[in-house]
């Protein structure tokens, strides 16, 4: 890196409540390397799943609404660490700025509100962490920041549905690399597995709670099948369900799975030398005490 990083920093409900540590740790790991999240200010919900269901226009014009703020507040780029985030601002904003028509009826809608005159003039690019460590930091610059390698541990990577859509340049829908690329630089070993992206049920944990099981006990038992001792994530949704709800998926499995479920930005930061406390270890339902004790920590 050159120069510093800025970027809107968009968390989302899911951040500041249920994901407490996915937020301190993507913070406190940004600020290591270099890169400022600023606070994008009066942000609102992004209409999570709900929207596509209900509104297919208010599906457009929530995730939007939080575009228009970034650009009035002098940004270009947001960084969206929730799957589901990332997904529904970058389609927005693809569909913004291909289409005249979209854009007048989001700034449109915007007028009518309490924004009081709210536009959308440019187009705002959304990132995810992800990508901003594999596209802008590199690689190469991230091994360079490894302190405490994480040599012989085993992750599996988990992508779920929503980190490579919409489909576009930084990964494959069907058989993502991304994550598996910053586990290794972090001195990790990946495992590969037939579930890595497929969906894990989240989104129904409430409504069909029996097939959320199923579905996560699918993607753990394809993960502990490849001796992962840990999988990592990027997605709130995911991680309810892969973390909290394991003991209703080792009843649909039949068997006890006892699989850590990790940010990635959680293993960034002990790679990185973070106190494990400041990364948020001790909210985890399964601990990944074991697996961290034998590496040191």
């Amino acid at each position: 890196m050159t120069a510093k990083l800025r970027y809107a920093y968009y968390p989302g409900c899911s951040l500041l409540s249920g994901a407490k540590e996915y937020d301190a740790s993507v913070r406190v790991v940004f600020e290591r390397l270099g890169i400022e999240l600023a606070p994008l200010d009066d942000w609102s919900c992004c209409g999570a799943v709900h929207a596509d269901v209900q509104h297919a226009e208010a599906a457009t014009v929530l995730p939007a609404r939080n575009l228009a703020l970034a650009e009035a507040q002098g940004f270009d780029m947001i960084l969206a660490p929730c799957s589901g985030c990332y997904r529904n601002l970058r389609r927005a904003s693809q569909r913004v700025a291909k289409s005249p028509a979209v854009r007048a009826m989001v700034n449109e809608r915007l007028e009518g509100d309490a924004d009081q005159g709210l536009k959308l003039s440019g187009d705002v690019e959304v990132v995810h962490p992800v990508y901003v460590v594999l596209e802008v930091l590199g690689i190469p610059a991230l091994r360079k920041a490894v302190t405490r390698p994480l040599s012989g541990l085993k992750v599996a990577s988990y992508y779920g549905c929503m980190l490579t859509r919409p489909k576009d340049r930084f990964d494959s829908t069907e058989r993502p690399v991304g994550l598996d690329r910053i586990v290794e630089a972090l001195g990790a070993e990946t495992v590969d597995y037939p579930m890595k992206a497929k969906c894990c049920g989240g989104a129904m944990a409430i409504s069909h709670s029996g097939v959320t099981a199923r579905l996560t006990g699918n993607v753990l038992d394809s993960a502990k099948e490849a001796q992962a001792d840990i999988v990592t994530l990027a997605c709130p949704m995911c991680h309810t369900a892969l973390d909290a709800y394991q003991g209703k998926a080792e009843r649909a499995v039949g068997h006890a799975l006892d699989l850590p479920v990790l940010y990635f930005t959680q293993l960034m930061g002990l790679a990185l030398g973070i106190d494990p406390a400041t990364l948020g270890l001790q909210r985890h339902m399964v601990s990944p005490r074991r697996q961290l004790t034998r590496l040191g920590f």
